[in-house]
C-alpha cells in the first residue's frame, strides 16, 4: 500500500484522498440515521429505512463518481442518473412525512426530521460533485425550506448552515482538484516543451553549420559537372573545391557533435538551473565544481542524463544538485514506478564513470526522493 501510494503523483494523491472525503460521507451517516431511527419506529419501517438508504447510497456514489470524471472531462455528464437519484430522494422524503406528518406527543419534533437531515446531507455531498452549480444551489435551498416545514425553528436554522457550509466546503474541494490536475498538466506539457527546444537547438546548430556549405557543394558539383561536359581543366579546380568545402563541412560537423557529446561541468549546472527552471521545477546547485579534465566530464554527463530523467520520468517540483568534492549527488521529490527503471542512459553513464574507476548509484528514498548519485576516485 505505501509503495502504491508513493508510486503516485502529487495530483493523483489528492485525487484521492477528495473522493476519500466523498466517500466517507456515504460510509458514516447511514448507521448514524439506522440508529437514530431505530427506537422511534418498528422494526419494519426500521428494515424499509435501512433498504431505502442503501439505494440512495449505491445511486450516490454513483454519481458522485460520475460526476468527478465529468468535472475532470473524462466522461460524459450522467443526466439520467441525476434524474433517477433526485426522483428517488424525492419518493423516500414524502413517504416519510406522510407516514409521520406529526412529531410524537411530548417531542419536539419526530423522526422525519432526522431522516431528511442525513438524507438531505448526502444528497447536497452528491449533488457537489457535480460541474453544473443550479442542481446544488436548487436542492441546497429546496432543503432548507423543508427543515422549516418539518422541525422547530431551532433545528431548521442549525440545518440551514450545516446545508450551505457543507455545499459551499464541497464545491471548494472539487473546484481545488480541478485546478491541481490542470496544474499537473502545464507541468508536463512545459517539461516537453523544454526537451523539444533542446532539440530544436540541437537542430538549428546543425542546420546554420552544415546547412549552407552543402548547398555550396551542391553548386560547386553542378558547375564542375557543366564544365566537364565542355572540356574544360578549370572543372577539376571545381572539384578541388567542392572536396575542400565537403572537408571544412565534416570538420564542423564533428565540431557541433564534440560540442554536444562533450559535457563541461560548469556549463551543465548552469544548463540545469535553466532546463528545469523552465519545466516548472525549482532547481538548486549545493556546493562547487572542483575537479578538471575527464572527471569534470563525467560529472557533466551525470548532471545532463539526471536533468534528463527529471524531466522524462518524474514529477518532480524541486531537485538539489550537491557537489561534494568529487562526489556528485542529484535529489528530486518525484519518484514513481518508471523512476525506478535502470535505462540506458544511467548504464551509459554507469560505463563512463567506471572506465574512471568511480561508481554509479540510482535509487528511490523515502518518501518520495530518487537520488543519483557519482562517485569519483
Amino acid at each position: 500500500m505505501l509503495g502504491w501510494w508513493r508510486s503516485r503523483g502529487n495530483a493523483a494523491r489528492f485525487d484521492f484522498s477528495v473522493r476519500v472525503t466523498f466517500y466517507l460521507t456515504y460510509l458514516c451517516l447511514p448507521p448514524l440515521l439506522i440508529l437514530s431511527l431505530a427506537d422511534d419506529i418498528g422494526p419494519a419501517a426500521v428494515a424499509l429505512a435501512s433498504a431505502a438508504v442503501l439505494v440512495h447510497v449505491a445511486l450516490g456514489v454513483r454519481l458522485a463518481h460520475l460526476g468527478i470524471e465529468h468535472y475532470l472531462g473524462r466522461t460524459t455528464f450522467p443526466t439520467s442518473l441525476l434524474l433517477g437519484y433526485l426522483a428517488f430522494t424525492a419518493a423516500v422524503l414524502a413517504t416519510a412525512i406522510l407516514a409521520h406528518p406529526r412529531p410524537p406527543p411530548g417531542e419536539p419534533h419526530g423522526p422525519v426530521a432526522g431522516m431528511a437531515v442525513l438524507f438531505l446531507v448526502l444528497t447536497i455531498t452528491t449533488l457537489s460533485a457535480l460541474r453544473p452549480v443550479r442542481p446544488l444551489m436548487a436542492v441546497t435551498l429546496a432543503s432548507c425550506l423543508l427543515m422549516f416545514l418539518i422541525s422547530d425553528m431551532g433545528q431548521a436554522v442549525t440545518s440551514t448552515i450545516m446545508f450551505v457550509f457543507l455545499s459551499f466546503a464541497f464545491r471548494t474541494t472539487l473546484w481545488m482538484l480541478g485546478l491541481v490536475w490542470e496544474l499537473d498538466r502545464s507541468r508536463e506539457v512545459r517539461a516537453n516543451l523544454a526537451v523539444a527546444e533542446e532539440r530544436l537547438r540541437f537542430a538549428r546548430d546543425l542546420h546554420d553549420v552544415v546547412g549552407r556549405n552543402l548547398s555550396a557543394v551542391a553548386l560547386k558539383a553542378d558547375l564542375a559537372a557543366q564544365l566537364a561536359r565542355r572540356g574544360r581543366e578549370s572543372a577539376i579546380d571545381e572539384m578541388l573545391e567542392v572536396r575542400r568545402i565537403a572537408q571544412e563541412s565534416l570538420d564542423e560537423l564533428r565540431a557541433v557533435v564534440s560540442g554536444y557529446r562533450t559535457a563541461d561541468l560548469s556549463v551543465e549546472l548552469a544548463g540545469a538551473r535553466s532546463l528545469l527552471g523552465s519545466a516548472g521545477i525549482d532547481c538548486r546547485v549545493i556546493g562547487e565544481a572542483t575537479v578538471e579534465g575527464e572527471q569534470a566530464g563525467a560529472l557533466g554527463w551525470a548532471v545532463r542524463e539526471g536533468v534528463t530523467n527529471v524531466l522524462r520520468h518524474s514529477k518532480a517540483t524541486t531537485c538539489t544538485i550537491t557537489l561534494r568534492g568529487k562526489v556528485l549527488t542529484m535529489s528530486n521529490d518525484g519518484a514513481g514506478t518508471s523512476a525506478l527503471r535502470y535505462g540506458s542512459g544511467l548504464a551509459g553513464l554507469t560505463e563512463r564513470v567506471a572506465a574512471l574507476g568511480g561508481s554509479v548509484t540510482a535509487a528511490p528514498e523515502a518518501p518520495d526522493r530518487f537520488v543519483l548519485t557519482v562517485e569519483l576516485p
